[in-house]
């Protein structure tokens, strides 16, 4: 219980304990004059190991971690010891300083250290190995960091975190603490990671009207960009009004006349109504991707190719020659489509042939001389492309020449050079970047695309593989004829069980010799530990499978006991224990430790689904070092929260992606995404071992469930009217 009196203390913080990025809970040991052991701090801080910090707050007792002291407010002195001063600037505080340098400086300044960093950093020179750059590095690090601490002042009482800060910082510059001042919802569009709900929170601490037309502008646009971020590429005008208006504590009619004035000022735009009177609106960029797909298309449909006539049965009996099989029928109209029409999609599940099709259309286009592109959504994905075609394969992205400075360099004015483009993992494909793509192919260029049309949709907005399905606008061959070495795989046959809604055949572990097998476990923390051990003993000693290469835990959720934030943390543990560390926004990594890139960084290379590991932690540079597929990469510690550990992913970022193994925990406490297509998009990530940890329960829940949410989208529609209208 907490005693009721607030007390004051102060003392040398030793060690930081746990920081939420989020929300800068901390917790913290600090040591006082006046007590023989460290007392543990907890409460919204953002400080550094070494620093002296006077804190106001209350007792309290929890009932699981004992004696603490609840911090209400807080102020943090300059350091006032030597060992403080040391700790301080080793914490990795300031660029360019870590605990060697800390140490030397201050066995040469002793006290004064922060003084001469200060005002006369030009005496570093003094410090065995610091040299002019080193110099200039702390010089400028520190000015910096002394302007993010004004800022995180500012800020810290408002629920935003430091990395918020240093963001917020080098956005704004000196400027930043006016810019909020004014309107603090500026801070859900420039900085990444601050969306309307944080904005709102600063906007209310610094006194600004709930009534205010800036809040109105924003929240209307938030709804907009969070119902994007659940696949809708438009919101009708009814309904946007109506969820604005429960965020906001707005009457809608003021909403509509605030939704007016952005329509007005091009901020959102707007189709219809349609016939049952209802207005689309969209976020500008998403209505242009839209509305432009259908006539890029249709041009580029109506366009005679370049290349040269080929005579498909002679190409058919040329290419089985060549690959040493018999294509399927299915497989033969595909061939035959690819080569005489100018688009064509190609779908199926797995062991029906896709590989092998694709390989044999990048073949004889390459017989026939024709420049071909082959590109896929990740990273993985092209690898495997490049691997079935033995072709060069890249992202769209990377194909796309994109940069986040200049956007996508490859467009109608610098289109891509090429008579053929083939498109794997079409389902991941969004509206935004297929709008792209559109634009920088020629109109003589035929277009395959493949991809798996029972697979989750893309993580953004639209149903593009499923609307040009929808639409026929594009000849469709679906393959679901299973190869006979596919027919050996309990992982496909189960697969298509799965899509037909049928029940799969669970073999329990380690009695057969199969590849999908079953264990049963009804209580979460049974579940995690059979993971654990199953990841980190079972699997590598009993198939020689690397945990960090060959095993991928994929779980429905984020959140909770079989989540893959909780499942990480677990198998961090258990398979990489100890190293140099570093912990940012809640999240520590190791040295070694398995990672995912979270969001796609053009000037890096790196995109949403990457995986590496990190081979070194410099904390002078406070920069750290990942190994991905396309070589190494940097980031600086401020930049971590783009990375997030990988050794449990979610069912949606393991999409374009295949792996030896796959763990698969499945829980009637997922029900909310407990749904046939997660499940069966989970099940094929696997090439050579399968095993799900759960209930029979949660398996059927699951299969029962094939509502697949309905995505606000006008793709199929306007695809429907622009084939219909008559080639001018």
């Amino acid at each position: 219980m907490d005693s009721g009196q607030i007390e004051s203390l102060e003392g040398e913080l030793e060690q930081v304990i746990f920081h939420n990025e989020e929300n800068n809970y901390t917790v913290a040991r600090l040591r006082t004059p006046d007590r023989l052991e460290p007392v543990v701090v907890v409460g919204p801080m953002a400080v550094a190991p070494g620093e002296t910090v006077f804190a106001k707050g209350l007792w309290v007792n929890d009932k699981k971690f004992g004696r603490q002291f609840k911090v209400l407010e807080y102020r943090s002195i300059v350091p006032a010891t030597v060992y403080a001063i040391e700790r301080y600037l080793a914490s990795g505080l300031v660029k360019g300083i870590g605990p060697t340098f800390a140490k030397r400086m201050v066995a040469t300044f002793g006290l004064e250290t922060l003084e001469v960093i200060e005002k006369d950093p030009i005496r570093l020179r003094d410090v065995s190995g610091i040299g002019p750059k080193r110099i200039e590095k702390i010089r400028l690090a520190w000015e910096a960091q002394r302007e993010i601490k004004s800022v995180m002042l500012f800020l810290q009482g408002h629920g935003i975190s430091s990395t918020y800060a240093a963001r917020i910082y080098k956005h704004y510059g000196h400027q930043a603490v006016p810019l909020i001042r004014e309107n603090p919802y500026r801070l859900a569009h420039d900085i990444t990671g601050i969306g309307f709900i944080k904005a709102d929170q600063i906007a209310r601490n610094l006194g600004v009207s709930g009534a205010s037309p800036f809040r109105a502008r924003a929240g209307l646009e938030y709804v907009l960009q969070r119902e994007a971020e659940s696949g809708h590429v438009f919101v009708p005008a009814d309904e946007l009004v109506r969820r604005a208006a429960a965020l906001l504590e707005i009457e809608p009619p003021t909403l509509s006349k605030v939704l007016e004035n952005l329509l007005k000022a091009g901020k959102v735009r707007a189709e219809g109504p349609d016939p049952n009177g209802s207005t689309a609106i969209y976020l500008p960029h998403f209505y242009v991707a839209e509305s432009s797909i259908p006539s890029r298309l249709r041009a580029l449909i109506h366009t005679e190719a370049h290349r040269g006539r080929v005579d498909p049965s002679t190409a058919i009996a040329w290419i089985q020659g060549k690959l040493r099989l018999e294509l399927a029928e299915a497989q033969k109209r595909a061939v035959s489509q690819a080569l005489a029409g100018k688009g064509i999609i190609i779908t199926g599940g797995p062991g029906t042939g896709k590989t092998t099709i694709v390989r044999a259309i990048a073949a004889l286009f390459q017989a026939a001389s024709a420049k071909i592109l082959l590109a896929a959504p990740t990273g993985r994905a092209a690898k495997r492309l490049s691997e079935a075609t033995e072709l060069p394969a890249q992202t769209i992205h990377r194909l796309l020449s994109y940069s986040p400075q200049s956007g996508f360099q490859r467009n109608r004015d610098h289109p891509l050079d090429a008579d053929v483009l083939i498109v794997d993992e079409m389902s991941m494909v969004d509206i935004f970047l297929f709008h792209h793509l559109l634009e920088a192919v020629p109109d003589h260029t035929a277009l395959i695309l493949v991809g798996d049309a029972h697979q989750l949709p893309s993580v953004g907005p639209g149903q593009v593989l499923a609307d040009l399905i929808a639409s026929r606008c594009l000849p469709t061959v679906e393959l679901t004829q299973i190869f006979r070495q596919a027919e050996q795989s309990l992982i496909v046959q189960n697969a298509h069980r799965i899509l037909q809604g049928d029940f799969p055949e669970l073999r329990n572990f380690g009695e057969t010799s199969e590849d999908f097998f079953f264990i049963e476990e009804e209580a979460p923390d049974r579940v995690v530990d059979r993971i654990r051990l199953l990841a980190s003993e079972t699997l590598p000693r009993r198939f020689g499978l690397d945990p960090f290469h060959d095993i991928q835990v994929i779980s429905p959720m984020n959140r909770g006991p079989t989540g893959s934030a909780h499942l990480n943390a677990i198998l961090q543990s258990a398979l990489n224990p100890r190293g140099a560390e570093v912990e940012r926004g809640g999240r520590l990594f190791r040295q070694g430790d398995k990672v995912m890139q979270l969001t796609n960084n053009y000037e890096k290379g790196t995109f949403n689904g990457d995986i590496g590991r990190i081979l070194r932690i410099d904390f002078e540079d406070q920069e750290l070092a990942v190994a991905f597929d396309q070589g190494e990469i940097s980031y600086e510690f401020g930049e971590l929260d783009e990375l997030a550990l990988a050794y449990a992913i979610s069912v949606h970022k393991s999409q374009g992606s295949e792996y030896p193994a796959v763990l698969l925990p499945i829980l009637p406490q997922h029900y909310m995404l407990l749904q046939r297509t997660l499940l069966y998009t989970a099940v094929t990530r696997a090439k050579r071992l399968l095993i799900i940890i759960g209930s029979k329960k949660a398996v059927g829940m699951a299969l029962r469930n094939h509502k697949t949410a309905q995505r606000h989208s006008l793709l199929a529609n306007r695809l429907v009217s622009a084939f219909r209208e008559p080639q001018g």
